[in-house]
């Protein structure tokens, strides 16, 4: 498998009990990617944890932003940063252990032949571990609008566990992603599906957080219902290079 330099970039508030424990897995995993993580002032003192990986090993990179500004925002600025950096392919990572390092080379194994892999809980091989009914319901109705109002063919375009080539990822950040949460999710697939490049999903098991507390709000709930109804009355019809 040869996919060039690899980013896994990890944003983080507030993930003290967790950095440490992920970073190590990562790198027992797949140990020729680096770990970018990208911390919002954590008053728990993540990032000076992040310091003392980075200062300790030659494969974590720190990156320290100001104050919390949302999800989106501390991944359009990782983005930029595996930019300058001249990474090949850069992979979306929660730092709460939700997302397992194990399962990362069946993502690069896909990106291969694609543009963006998305790791799946919704296709067939896909689960997830310790969620309550309620939010489980949530989030396969939440996909289910999004793949009737966008005419977007995925299962779990809300997923934050995912491959990208790096090259793709240009052309979005030149565009502009002003949402933040579950919709920065959406946006990015569907900005890089209607451009025509492959877009697959492979199955993943996902495990809710064991330690801190879950950054899902009501108001990104609310954020991704409203902005993926008027992206889909906006949209004009038409048929995008990879639908048959």
């Amino acid at each position: 498998m040869n996919i060039g330099s690899l980013l896994v970039i990890v944003p983080t508030y507030n993930e003290r009990d967790n950095l440490e424990i992920i970073a190590s897995r990562l790198h027992a995993a797949v140990p020729e990617a680096h770990l970018l993580v990208v911390d919002d002032n954590s008053p728990d003192g993540t990032g000076a944890l992040a310091d003392e990986l980075a200062a300790r090993t030659d494969w974590v990179k720190v990156l320290h932003r100001s104050g919390k500004e949302g999800l989106g925002a501390a991944y359009v600025a990782a983005f930029c940063w595996a930019k300058e950096h001249g990474y090949d392919v850069v992979v979306e990572m929660d730092a709460d252990g939700s997302h397992a390092p194990e399962q990362l080379p069946r993502l690069l194994a896909a990106l291969e032949h694609a543009d963006l892999v998305l790791g799946s809980r919704w296709v067939d091989g896909g689960e997830v571990v310790n969620w309550p009914k309620s939010r489980e319901v949530l989030s396969r109705g939440g996909n289910a609008y999004t793949r009737l109002v966008l005419r977007l063919p995925l299962r779990d375009a809300t997923g934050g566990y995912r491959a990208y080539r790096r090259s793709v990822l240009d052309s979005v950040l030149e565009t502009g992603v002003a949402s933040q949460g579950y919709c920065f999710q959406v946006d990015l697939a569907w900005q890089i599906w209607k451009a025509g490049h492959r877009v697959v999903e492979v199955p993943i098991t996902f495990v809710e957080r064991e330690r801190g507390e879950s950054k899902m709000s009501r108001a990104i709930v609310l954020e991704a219902l409203w902005r993926v109804t008027v992206w889909g009355v906006k949209s004009k019809p038409w048929r995008s290079p990879n639908r048959r």
